[in-house]
């Protein structure tokens, strides 16, 4: 998985005071755990928008003005209710041995014939939940939608692998395609169709002929 790094100022004071000053300065108080014990520091609201703002899951590199270096992720974020502007960033340190959960966007690829023939293509999973060690853990979950007909799904049963836990019910459905009104009959019924009409026309069986036709004309 790929990582950013966010280069940070240890914070002694955590204090309200001190932090409504960072904030003035254009600082975001954050804290890292899941260490022997948090660590306060803070950095430059613009450096958080690689992490923030993308659909991309990443991991973080921290690194404070006295040569210290975290692996970590992001866990919780505060925005403020109206100017939206970072107000507080939870991290959660990694090692290596110990598991972490994260959310993985999940990415569409090919197209689906179901929605060539006017189905509508329903994504009803756009992350997922897994548990890994942080080298086991994906950027992407790739879902191929390319034999998609209507009424077909891709659910996490099909995305399962040995690298990571999927914390989701292996029924659950990440994307499928359902019918829509204008919906186009499959081309495999179109032509199972024709293959009948085909057959009959070359000498295949006759429809029985009614009573009335197979009666003599009564003169």
């Amino acid at each position: 998985m790929k990582s950013i790094t966010i280069n940070g100022s240890k914070r002694e004071s955590v204090g309200k005071k001190a932090t409504k000053a960072l904030r003035n300065a254009g600082e975001v108080p954050c804290v890292l755990y899941g260490g022997d014990k948090p660590v306060h520091f803070s950095a430059p609201e613009l450096a958080f928008s690689k992490l923030v703002y993308t659909a991309n899951a990443h991991t973080v590199v921290i690194a404070t003005d006295n040569g210290e270096k975290y692996d970590a992720v992001m866990q919780d974020i505060q925005f403020h209710p109206v100017t939206d502007r970072i107000l507080h960033v939870d991290f959660y340190q990694l090692f290596e041995d110990k598991p972490v959960t994260m959310n993985i966007p999940v990415r569409l690829t090919g197209n689906s014939p179901g929605v060539r023939n006017g189905g509508r293509l329903l994504f009803r999973k756009r992350k997922l939940a897994i548990k890994a060690i942080p080298s086991k853990l994906p950027d992407f979950f790739d879902v191929d939608i390319s034999k998609l007909k209507i009424g077909m799904l891709v659910a996490v049963e099909e995305l399962k692998n040995e690298d990571f836990t999927i914390l989701h019910p292996d029924s659950q459905v990440v994307v499928q395609v359902k019918t829509a009104r204008a919906a186009i009959v499959e081309e495999e019924e179109e032509e199972e169709g024709v293959e009948g009409a085909e057959a009959t026309a070359e000498g295949g069986d006759a429809p029985a002929a009614t009573d009335a036709e197979a009666a003599p004309a009564q003169e």
